[in-house]
């Protein structure tokens, strides 16, 4: 029996009334409390829950009430969700295995169908890939891993997220604190994580690649500490793959090797134009040991066929010259929106753009505007941003033409110079 001080029991804390978790890495009450009025304010303007007919990437249209409007926040970067070569390997697929998916565990039985994606993406890209349903899975099976020193010499691992690391990989954040220490850093803080590889024997940093907020990883500075240190980098690049590199490997596999110190995870649902998540390894080993101990990545529910044909034919355009095409457009486009609508992010090469307008409230009220005069560019507030960071979000593609991006952005300055009281 344990004793206090004083020789009394101590409190047993199956009879204590406060069941409160230790919320060291996530309080759902502080959030709810803080964002839920925003995210009503969006759906009081009709900004949530949109149900649309799709006539392309430019053009979304409401049933029943002829509101027509240009869709801003697509992720679609080239276009490829409506390739026609995407769109007929989704329905090849279907035709030539009769089936939407086998329902069991890839770990056990797989279609040869996804063997041959996995041949394409790592002839694609590099190196050796691990599909998933969704990059979201494949990060909550390897972070815990990587926590624990499973899949990387060091044993556990100090885990650094990035303050601005997505969401996806912050909601494992609680999970990794069960094998290893958990630790935050400000954005791009390379002294933060410098002391931390001085001061712990091994250490794991999680980012982005390419920020889903916009800007990107202090790659240079991040190599640099791996070289140094022993860094294990797990970077989530899913908002620059297609759009960068030659062959569309995306701005960090662009720039350095995929090792035994390194793991990407991309997202093949945005530029690349068809669906599911995809890790990029450094071995046949690694990507086994990880589908038999890696949670989602092997459970019964795995990539559908459709979505698998999708995947291949968006590889074959990833291999001819509609790609530069593509990625040139983009560039184009970009340029144009940075010159109508300047940024801090403007001139970096990647897709995402922020307008920040400080207050959450007028950031739903220009969204809103917008949306009435045709255009929907979402609202972003705490917690996608920080507290005082609100602002609408822009995702530039290679499809949009021209004259929207102009008019979108004429739109903006005259709500922008338009104090709220005057609208």
């Amino acid at each position: 029996m344990t004793e206090t001080t004083a020789g009394a029991e101590a409190p047993d804390p199956r009879r204590s009334r406060d069941v409160r978790g230790a919320r060291r890495f996530r309080n759902s009450s502080a959030l709810v409390r803080n964002s839920d009025p925003v995210w009503q304010a969006a759906a009081d303007h009709g900004l949530i829950d949109i149900q649309v007919e799709h006539e392309s990437n430019n053009r979304l249209v409401v049933p029943g009430t002829g509101h027509a409007f240009a869709n801003m926040v697509s992720c679609s970067y080239l276009g490829l969700n409506r390739h026609p070569g995407v769109l007929e390997g989704a329905i090849d697929a279907l035709r030539e295995t009769g089936t939407i998916e086998l329902m069991t565990s890839t770990t056990r039985i797989r279609p040869t169908i996804q063997g041959r994606l996995e041949e394409e993406l790592r002839d694609l890209f590099g190196a050796e890939v691990l599909l998933a349903t969704t990059c979201t899975a494949a990060t909550a099976g390897i972070l815990p891993l990587v926590a624990s020193g499973h899949l990387a010499p060091g044993g556990p691992r100090v885990m650094v997220f990035d303050r601005f690391a997505h969401f996806s990989m912050s909601y494992v954040k609680a999970i990794c604190a069960e094998e290893s220490l958990v630790l935050t850093c400000d954005h791009n803080d390379l002294d933060f994580l410098a002391d931390a590889c001085r001061r712990y024997p091994s250490v794991a940093y999680v980012g982005d690649g390419a920020y889903s907020m916009g800007g990107a990883a202090a790659l240079d500075g991040l190599l640099e500490l791996q070289d140094r240190y022993g860094l294990y980098l797990f970077i989530d690049d899913s908002h620059s793959v297609s759009i960068v590199g030659e062959r569309g490997e995306g701005y960090v596999r662009s720039r350095t090797e995929v090792g035994e110190l390194t793991t990407i995870v991309s997202s093949l649902g945005k530029g690349f134009g068809s669906g599911g998540g995809v890790a990029l390894l450094d071995s046949r080993r690694k990507a086994e040991f990880l589908s038999r101990h890696g949670g989602p990545l092997g459970w019964s529910q795995d990539v559908s066929v459709p979505t698998i044909g999708a995947a291949l034919g968006s590889a074959a355009v990833h291999r001819s010259p509609e790609l530069g095409e593509l990625q040139a457009a983009l560039r184009a486009n970009l340029d144009l929106f940075d010159r109508l609508l300047p940024t801090p992010l403007a001139g970096n090469g990647l897709p995402v753009r922020r307008i920040d307008v400080g207050d959450a409230d007028r950031a739903v009220e220009l969204s809103a505007e917008l949306y009435r005069r045709g255009y929907y560019s979402s609202a972003v507030f705490f917690p996608i941003v920080p507290r005082g960071e609100a602002g609408l979000r822009v995702m530039v593609r290679a499809d949009l033409p021209a004259e929207e991006i102009t008019a979108f952005a004429g739109h903006v300055g005259d709500l922008l110079a338009t104090p709220a009281t005057a609208r």
